[in-house]
């Protein structure tokens, strides 16, 4: 089942926008807009979030592309990464920041 993860804390939803910029700004810690618990991504979300957009783009635009075309390749590798990005929030996991 696919979703999108929730606080830790107060089971409050996270935005798929939240989840999204986060995860292009370099993982920025998530703060929850209920109880203001941070949640920053785990070592496996990163993993996802490289695995779904980085890594397909790479492998069609090296090893499968079909095309002796340049642009075109270009082009499609952009797509792959851009509709892998959109997908990225629905598999990605945070985890509660344990304040000191």
């Amino acid at each position: 089942m696919v979703f999108i993860q929730k606080c830790q804390n107060c089971n409050a939803q996270f935005s798929w926008r939240k989840i999204y910029k986060s995860c292009w700004w370099n993982y920025k810690p998530i703060k929850c807009n209920e109880c203001g618990t941070t949640h920053k991504i785990t070592f496996p979300g990163r993993i996802i979030f490289v695995s779904s957009t980085i890594l397909p783009m790479i492998i069609f635009g090296n090893l499968i592309s079909l095309f002796r075309n340049l642009p075109a390749t270009l082009v499609i590798a952009l797509f792959i990464l851009f509709i892998g990005s959109l997908l990225t929030p629905f598999f990605v996991t945070y985890k509660k920041i344990l304040v000191k």
